[in-house]
């Protein structure tokens, strides 16, 4: 009988422990996504890629030098 009451005392003592730990607010741990960026096309092979990423050139955005250089070169102005 004395065990059973000891029991019936631990499971309280559990039970009034983790209730009264502090809950994190739900969402706190989630990692801030950030916003979408804007895609483009590039104007030589048509591939898409962030904007912040484009090369700026005569005719539009690139995705690298050798395709900006490769369109100016086939149409000279």
């Amino acid at each position: 009988m004395k065990f059973l009451f000891l029991l019936l005392v631990a499971l309280v003592v559990i039970w009034a422990i983790k209730r009264s730990r502090v809950n994190p607010p739900a969402g706190s741990d989630k990692a801030q996504t950030a916003s979408p960026t804007e895609m483009v096309a590039c104007a030589q092979c048509g591939i898409h890629l962030p904007r912040a990423e484009g090369v700026s050139g005569q005719n539009g955005l690139y995705c690298s030098t050798e395709h900006r250089s490769a369109a100016h070169d086939s149409n000279p102005a």
